[in-house]
Formats: C-alpha cells, structure tokens, sequence
C-alpha cells in the first residue's frame, strides 16, 4: 500500500486457544481486510516445521505447531490494533502484557529472527557499506582477520563471495555479509 507507514512494525506474541491457531489467523486476516487496517497489522504467522514420521514402512511428513496456542502478528501497536487483536475470536491475550489494559512488550529481534528465519520468512536487510570491487575485513568466522576483495554480493542470501589469499592464491569465499566491514585503507607509516 503505498504510504504505508511502517515505522514501529513489531513483532508480538498472541494467545490462543490451543488447537485454533489457523481459525485465529484466518479471523485476523479477515479482520484487517473488513476494518482497513492493512497499515498497523502486517502479517500473522504461525511458526510450524515438517517433522518425518515412518509408518507402515513409508515416510510421511507431518506439519506441526512449533508453539501451540500462540501465533506470532507483526503490527505497529495502536490503540486499534491492540483492540482488535484482542478481541478477535480464538484469541486469550497477548504474551509480555503485566494485564490490567497495560499493552505488551514486543519480541526482541534476536527472539524472532531465528523462528522467521526457520519457517523461510526474510528477517531483516542487512545495511552493507561496500560495493563490489571493494576490500573487506572479515571480522568472524574462520577468516577472520583476514581481508579480501569483494567479487559479488547476493543480498537476499546475505552472503558475500570474497576473494581471499590463501598460499599465494585468490580463493572465493563464500562470507555472510554480518561478518564482513570495509576495509580500512589508510596507511600507518610508524
């Protein structure tokens, strides 16, 4: 949509009934639709992973619930959207409010990158300071310390392929790009 303010976007944590998580999905998705609330709540997830069962000598892949009874809603937390999240049917409340009418406390981000990233939802950019061509520092990792020139950055992966010196030879590297800075290129002549 666009103008759509998206400064606040956070992540939250509802509770449900255990079992109705797909009816308070559904509810929600059909709550923002009917209310326009499209520009304070984003998305509703429910965080599930494939397990493999063997049964009868054949492998049968189940879905299941990673958190039953809780659905995970990114929204900037207005007043409305608070009221409507709460009130819609499935839901018992939000996780991280001390009650009273006191609104919650969002997921940090080291909380929820890692269950968006398992059920394959892109977290974050990553804000990179260097170009292709560019010399980088790796500062972690089994290269670090070393520097390399950038060869090509692929931002959804977010990983950057970095040539570094090992035994004489530029050798591609594949390098995630939290790991990488720009090198500094100012000489020390002490």
């Amino acid at each position: 949509m666009a103008g759509m303010n998206e400064e606040g976007r956070r992540w939250y944590v509802v509770n449900t009934y255990s079992g109705h998580e797909n009816k308070v999905k559904e509810n929600l998705e059909k709550r923002v639709e009917s209310m326009g609330l499209q520009d304070c709540l984003f998305n509703i997830v429910i965080p599930e992973h494939v397990e493999t069962e063997i049964k009868d000598g054949k492998k049968i892949n189940k879905t299941k619930n990673m958190f039953p009874g809780y659905v995970l809603v990114e929204m900037i937390m207005t007043d409305e959207a608070w009221y409507v999240v709460r009130n819609t049917s499935g839901v018992t409340g939000f996780i991280g409010s001390s009650g009273g009418g006191a609104k919650p406390f969002p997921l940090q981000k080291h909380e929820v990158d890692p269950i968006l990233k398992r059920v394959g939802i892109k977290t974050s950019q990553i804000e990179v300071h260097f170009t292709e061509g560019d010399l980088v520092k790796v500062l972690s990792g089994p290269f670090a310390g070393r520097e390399g020139q950038v060869e090509h950055i692929d931002l959804d992966k977010e990983i950057a392929t970095v040539l570094i010196d090992l035994f004489g030879n530029k050798t591609p590297m594949e390098v995630e790009l939290i790991q990488l800075e720009k090198a500094d290129l100012t000489v020390d002549y002490d």
